[in-house]
């Protein structure tokens, strides 16, 4: 049998353990914040446990164009703040159907709303390759895919008061805007590269990203981001 413990060995152990939690706790608070993004595809998503796995943010899809409002936002968006996820809404562009201001003022009355709580991250616009036809471009020339962009961008902040965030990647940025540098200066990164060990070349002026969506699986849910900052970063970017 195993002799009680001396009082003395239990003060030990327990400094040692008080030790160990301090250093994961530093090592946490040190390591970017990691995140994910998700639509009506990932249903069902136990956020207590996406958060107890490391989940420090998500972007939940809210809308598309002006006639589809994701069945599972309300869920997804919900279910992250209550476990403690900062969250934030993402719009998927179809620059073709509409104008920018017409779909920006759809999202936000469906979602895309912002609000210095210091929970709620900026608004996101997607502007990737057209998934519904071979126009890759939705059939834009490169200046006025700039306007639209920048359109959906001016009603944004006029109905919230915070620039969307831009999710792309650099061969669309390069394709369909000519690599603008027209929103770099105001404009917050999320840069699209998968399966690499770094964010790469980035696009239109950029020096810098905030948002890293590096995978598209992994021990999350939905596809993988990583925050370049602190947690205590994260939040501030969050409040404005």
């Amino acid at each position: 049998m195993t002799a009680r413990p001396t009082a003395r060995a239990f003060t030990l152990a327990l400094c040692a353990a008080l030790l160990a939690v301090g250093a994961a706790s530093a090592r946490a608070a040190a390591d970017p914040p990691r995140g994910h993004d998700v639509s009506s595809h990932q249903r069902g998503v136990d956020w207590t446990r996406a958060g107890e796995d490391g989940a420090r943010f998500v972007y939940v899809k809210a809308t598309e164009s002006t006639d589809y409002r994701s069945p599972a936002f309300e869920e997804q968006y919900a279910g992250a703040r209550a476990a403690g996820i900062l969250r934030g809404a993402y719009h998927f562009a179809v620059p073709d159907r509409s104008s920018g201001a017409a779909q920006a003022a759809y999202f936000v009355r469906n979602g895309g709303a912002w609000r210095a709580d210091g929970r709620t991250l900026p608004p996101a616009l997607d502007m990737e390759y057209n998934p519904y036809g071979t126009q890759r471009c939705y059939g834009l020339g490169r200046t006025a895919m700039v306007r639209w962009i920048r359109s959906f961008s001016d009603e944004v902040l006029g109905l919230t008061g915070r620039r969307p965030v831009l999710y792309t990647t650099a061969d669309w940025w390069r394709l369909c805007t000519g690599d603008s540098t027209a929103f770099a200066g105001d404009h917050a990164l999320w840069i699209a590269r998968h399966d690499a060990s770094d964010a790469g070349a980035l696009p239109g002026g950029w020096t810098t990203w905030t948002f890293w969506q590096y995978a598209t699986a992994g021990t999350l849910p939905g596809d993988q981001n990583v925050f370049h900052g602190s947690l205590a970063g994260l939040k501030r970017f969050a409040r404005g």
